[in-house]
């Protein structure tokens, strides 16, 4: 199983990693480590593929709590009472109970992973362009303060693999709802063409809120540039399978 692990993290005690396309048993246009029940692939070779990361990383695939992804922003305080086959429809999930892997699928959207040291809790968020502006990050940290005491000069923050401002491209509807929002910067032109770069929205939030620079991990794979390592929906003609980002407290 091909896995992708973070600097900041890795003297942590604690799981946190971004899958690759690649190591499972889905057919095109799957291929192949697809661990997406939604997007059309056959379930018995989704449940395999889970079976698989759970092997490989060393959690039970019961306790894994994923989502049912709405580009909201909706978050979820998750408990020992969640389980696999029941995924609540959210955007973000966060807890401090150990041996509970959260998961966050993607296939261009950014996959974010968040971790706490000090209060030892953890989350796992969804942001496209329509989280980011519904600014489902800044909400998901104040949720994990609320709930759990965390600040922002504590917790870690990664940027999984995401289609960047290279690839991204959008309409003028879109543009100008961007520079309403305030994230002008996020927006380029070339000639009568228009690109987004959705993390720059979620880097602007997160100094926003007080995160450090140091304590943020950027992933610099365009999964649209690098469609034979990561699913893309654009670069896949939007049916393609979809990653995964996994953070658990040990």
């Amino acid at each position: 199983m091909n896995t992708i692990h973070s600097y900041l993290l890795r003297s942590q005690s604690l799981l946190a990693c971004f899958t690759t396309r690649h190591g499972g048993t889905s057919r095109a246009p799957y291929t192949s480590n697809n661990l997406a029940f939604h997007v059309g692939d056959n379930r018995e070779n989704v449940l395999q593929n889970h079976d698989l990361l759970a092997e490989s990383l060393g959690y039970t695939r019961s306790r894994l709590i994923h989502m049912r992804q709405i580009h909201s922003d909706q978050i979820v305080i998750i408990n020992d009472t969640h389980h696999f086959d029941t995924p609540p429809e959210c955007d973000a999930l966060i807890t401090n109970r150990p041996n509970i892997p959260l998961m966050v699928m993607s296939a261009d959207c950014t996959p974010i992973l968040l971790y706490d040291p000090t209060t030892q809790t953890i989350g796992a968020v969804h942001a496209g362009r329509a989280g980011a502006l519904n600014e489902i990050l800044p909400k998901t940290l104040h949720a994990m303060g609320k709930e759990y005491g965390t600040t922002a000069d504590d917790v870690i923050v990664l940027l999984g693999p995401s289609i960047h401002g290279c690839c991204y491209e959008i309409n003028e509807n879109i543009a100008h709802e961007v520079f309403v929002k305030g994230y002008a910067n996020s927006l380029h032109k070339e000639d009568k063409r228009i690109f987004l770069d959705v993390n720059t929205i979620l880097l602007r939030q997160l100094e926003t809120v007080g995160v450090k620079k140091e304590n943020i991990e950027v992933s610099e794979a365009c999964t649209s540039c690098n469609n034979e390592t990561y699913f893309s929906y654009r670069a896949d003609a939007q049916q393609t399978g979809r990653i995964a980002g996994v953070i658990m407290l040990k």
